[in-house]
């Protein structure tokens, strides 16, 4: 019985991603990454032709971006990306500080020999991407956005409450359009290895306090970069 439930398990882990899971995953990529800016309509039509999806995975993949705080349904029963809005990224950055702050107090508490392995990892695998990138003020790589990703993670896989490593992936998720706004108008050199290596250093040597200080910072730093934005928006080419 013990054998069937498994293998039953692993025939469900191996099944491909459903139709809408497909579209779900694309349409929340090219939200995320700024392909779609803050505002425009997302039409059902327009976008079956760009992604070749029929109209009911779409519109579930929609609901579930709205769910998110992606996109937003109007009245006319439409959808549109979200507003870029300081209230926005701080409530995000807020949130997040309330989730991974713990988070990564937990993991250091409790991470093993693997879990230092894989920030490690995770570190140099960033670390020699982000070498390889051209100098100059715009990190908008996609290879560095998912290694990216993959570091911050790998700091907190040790905390046990997997709701709240969920959350704070979408929120992670959620910035990254944010991230992204930044860079498109940031005019400074914007590299972060630096401070990755001193939350990386501070964790493995499980001095708690200072990792989230320094995570806490890292954080709203790239608020600070949306406000100033925001308050100072760059002007449109003439």
């Amino acid at each position: 019985m013990h054998k069937i439930s498994s293998m039953q398990k692993n025939e469900f882990s191996e099944r491909e991603p459903t139709l809408v899971d497909q579209a779900f995953a694309r349409l929340r990529h090219d939200v995320l990454s700024g392909t779609y800016v803050a505002g425009v309509k997302l039409k059902v039509d327009e976008l079956q032709s760009a992604y070749g999806f029929s109209s009911s995975p779409l519109r579930e993949a929609l609901t579930r971006l709205a769910q998110e705080g992606l996109v937003r349904a109007d009245e006319r029963r439409g959808f549109r990306v979200a507003p870029i809005s300081l209230d926005d990224m701080a409530d995000i950055t807020r949130m997040r500080l309330i989730l991974d702050l713990p988070a990564l107090r937990e993991s250091i508490t409790l991470g093993g020999d693997a879990w230092e392995s894989e920030v490690v990892a995770a570190f140099h695998r960033l670390e020699l991407v982000e070498a390889r990138l051209p100098d100059g003020p715009v990190i908008l790589d996609d290879t560095w956005s998912e290694l990216h990703r993959d570091f911050h993670l790998s700091l907190l896989a040790a905390c046990p409450s997997e709701r709240q490593r969920r959350w704070g992936e979408s929120l992670f998720d959620q910035a990254e359009r944010y991230r992204r706004f930044s860079g498109r108008f940031r005019k400074t050199s914007k590299r972060k290895t630096n401070e990755h290596r001193r939350i990386m250093d501070a964790a493995l040597r499980r001095d708690a306090d200072t990792a989230c200080a320094l995570l806490e910072e890292h954080m709203r730093s790239t608020l600070r970069n949306v406000e100033n934005i925001l308050k100072d928006p760059p002007k449109a080419p003439t």
